[in-house]
């Protein structure tokens, strides 16, 4: 869920500008959710065709597209499910992008559950496992989002920590037998999901990771998995586990293409120049 990485955030240099000290800023109360009961009804105005050609126009692969025809067809309202891993400032794929995807959906009538995952950010060791500052970071960036424009009348923000604190004998009974259908090697292939490769030397928290991020799917009762393209690996897995639970309605996946940083798009000109004039 370590989706398009944020930047981090300096921990001990003062003198750089501009920088937020998380340990010291307090966005206390905790924000309570946009929408606690979002709309019921669909899309006005919108053909089914309409609707499916906005929602589609979000990912950059669908799988399967006529599953997710099937889906709008008969419910007005399907569940869509984001993540996100605190962790750091937010920068144009985290900030703008989302939000222009988030209103494309609720447009067409979906309901978006973002997850905001505080607990996975710990595991994952970001803000240095301080899951105070985790939590400050992710308030900060529900705060972005409400200033660029995102529309929340359908869009409900869930703390990881507090949902499965609060269901804890739904979720946890659910992760262990992910787990225990899965191989070692099935899991950590899904480690690019955290930002790390197979290759990696990964802790046992890491390697539990994708199963609680697995979970996560079937616990959000989602429809779609609205996430970027490093995190399709663990989707697909959810589809696996339907079939090995003869679950009919598998969640539908829907990747958006990573923005990629414009220092590596500036890199990639100047060599493709530099090639051309040695071409030439």
């Amino acid at each position: 869920m370590a989706e398009e990485e944020q930047q981090p955030i300096p921990a001990t240099d003062s003198s750089a500008s501009p920088s937020l000290d998380v340990g010291s800023v307090s966005l206390d109360p905790p924000l309570p959710p946009p929408s606690s009961a979002p709309s019921s009804s669909s899309a006005p105005g919108l053909s089914l065709q309409e609707r499916f050609a906005l929602v589609r126009s979000v990912g950059e692969e669908c799988i399967q597209e006529d599953e997710l025809l099937n889906l709008l067809a008969k419910k007005p309202n399907p569940v869509c499910y984001d993540g996100f891993e605190p962790s750091g400032r937010m920068h144009i794929a985290q900030g703008v992008m989302k939000a222009l995807n988030v209103n494309k959906l609720t447009s067409a009538g979906c309901t978006v559950k973002i997850w905001i995952a505080d607990w996975f950010a710990q595991l994952n060791n970001k803000m240095g496992g301080d899951l105070k500052k985790i939590r400050n970071i992710g308030r900060y960036l529900i705060e972005i989002w409400r200033a660029v424009g995102m529309n929340l009348d359908n869009v409900v923000f869930l703390w990881s920590s507090d949902e499965i604190n609060s269901r804890a004998h739904e979720y946890w009974p659910l992760v262990m037998d992910i787990a225990r259908r899965n191989t070692l090697p099935r899991i950590i292939r899904c480690s690019q999901i955290m930002g790390r490769s197979e290759q990696d030397e990964l802790t046992a928290a890491q390697i539990f990771y994708p199963c609680m991020q697995c979970a996560d799917i079937f616990f959000l009762k989602a429809d779609i998995c609205q996430l970027g393209m490093d995190q399709r690996k663990v989707n697909v897995l959810a589809r696996e586990y339907c079939d090995d639970i003869k679950r009919k309605n598998k969640p539908i996946i829907l990747s958006h293409r990573i923005l990629l940083a414009i220092l590596f798009l500036y890199i990639k000109n100047l060599l493709h120049f530099a090639y051309v004039a040695i071409d030439f």
